[in-house]
């Protein structure tokens, strides 16, 4: 089911596959691109209400600025508000993992868990970019519906570093008690050492690799990935 959600006269498209079940907002890799997720959420979309959206920019959404990450955090808001959920679990792939890392830094009372597929790393480490740069013609990407927009993807990657170097920003992932689950492929072009900080540095975070898979994990992997992701999912159930 489509839907136009208004985040203070910007529209944003939305999606959800059902009403009921543990509510669970999707969001994708980019910065810049369009939703890609259907997959990962039929994995789920049985004992989930799944929402997918684009941020503005980026596919059906508007294109007012500003690109930043106060202004995703913002419109995330609104389509929890929206939806009337009070804490759902929020996850993301690639940079959208990124994403849902900081939305769970920033608004940890209306987290209930956080997934983080090929994501959610914190470093601008120069090793990281080289290998990722030497690495990234080899990979295997989505389909998209429609064409990225790298204004969105220019502005959010300065936002994000910018976002990265608070100095208490380490103590807030320490402090942050949510469960989380981290996951990764073998054959990521991507090195996984810092997501695999990240996952150490959260108390109640599980960081799963799998040998094998490559950035989009889904890909090659699915049926590892839908038995983490509907394990991590059931865990939600016993402790409703």
């Amino acid at each position: 089911m489509e839907t136009f959600v208004d985040s203070n006269g910007v529209s944003i498209w939305t999606t959800r596959n059902r009403t009921a079940g543990i509510p669970v907002l999707l969001c994708n890799g980019g910065a810049g691109c369009c939703d890609y997720l259907e997959p990962v959420a039929n994995l789920i979309d049985d004992i989930a209400h799944v929402i997918r959206f684009e941020q503005r920019g980026c596919g059906r959404s508007d294109s007012e600025q500003p690109y930043d990450i106060e202004t995703c955090l913002f419109d995330m808001e609104i389509i929890r508000k929206h939806y009337g959920i009070d804490r759902w679990i929020v996850g993301g792939h690639s940079w959208g993992a990124d994403l849902a890392l900081i939305y769970a830094l920033e608004h940890p009372t209306k987290v209930a868990r956080l997934i983080c597929l090929s994501g959610g790393r914190i470093h601008n480490d120069r090793e990281w970019h080289n290998e990722y740069e030497r690495r990234k013609n080899t990979e295997r990407l989505p389909e998209f519906k429609y064409p990225p927009n790298p204004e969105v993807n220019r502005q959010l990657n300065q936002s994000w570093k910018n976002y990265i170097q608070r100095p208490d920003l380490l103590r807030k992932i320490s402090e942050l008690k949510i469960p989380a689950l981290f996951v990764y492929g073998g054959r990521d072009i991507r090195p996984s050492w810092p997501v695999e900080q990240v996952a150490n540095l959260i108390p109640n975070a599980h960081f799963e690799m799998i040998d094998g898979a490559e950035h989009v994990i889904w890909f090659s992997h699915e049926n590892e990935l839908k038995v983490l992701l509907r394990g991590f999912l059931e865990q939600q159930y016993l402790e409703s």
